[in-house]
């Protein structure tokens, strides 16, 4: 019987909000694999509009480790990390594939790009401007980075036209 390579598996750590750039640096530093989704968001202040990049699940990253191998527990007294997620006294491990689907929906510079996984008829949400938290089915994507939707309001559907970044793949709810 040959030995089996160590099972790393991904598992989330609640940290204080806005502070996901300082915490994902001290983990690195410990020695463990850390992923933050980003996206670039557009904020208005003083009006001026400006980008930021910001986490895509603010006060949550993602650490990856074996947790019989590694001592995963340290994790918990990482400066700006609350705690990772728990139940009973082990940390829930990610479903198979959900970090690595978003690690290949970044980009270079590692902003999430949602652009590569569009198709025409597709369910989409909104998640940001007027009509955010709304869905609706994806018309076409332009070549200037903006989509044509028709978004589902009130029991009609109305067309708009939007950012790509302002949208994510949704899902189709299940029927009862």
């Amino acid at each position: 019987m040959g030995l089996s390579p160590p099972l790393q598996q991904w598992y989330v750590a609640s940290t204080h909000r806005g502070a996901e750039d300082r915490v994902e640096q001290h983990i690195i530093r410990q020695g463990f694999r850390c992923f933050v989704p980003r996206q670039v968001r557009t904020l208005r202040h003083a009006r001026r509009q400006y980008e930021k990049r910001s986490a895509f699940f603010p006060g949550y990253l993602f650490v990856s480790f074996d947790l019989t191998r590694d001592r995963w527990r340290a994790l918990n007294g990482t400066i700006g990390v609350r705690s990772l997620i728990m139940q009973a006294d082990l940390p829930i491990c990610c479903p198979p594939g959900l970090v690595e689907h978003f690690l290949d929906l970044t980009d270079a510079d590692g902003i999430l790009n949602f652009e590569a996984v569009f198709t025409p008829g597709q369910k989409v949400r909104v998640v940001r401007g007027p009509f955010t938290s709304l869905s609706g089915r994806l018309v076409k994507l332009n070549n200037n980075g903006r989509a044509q939707i028709l978004l589902e309001i009130m029991n009609g559907n109305i067309n708009v036209t939007m950012a790509t970044r302002d949208i994510v793949p949704g899902f189709i709810e299940a029927t009862e």
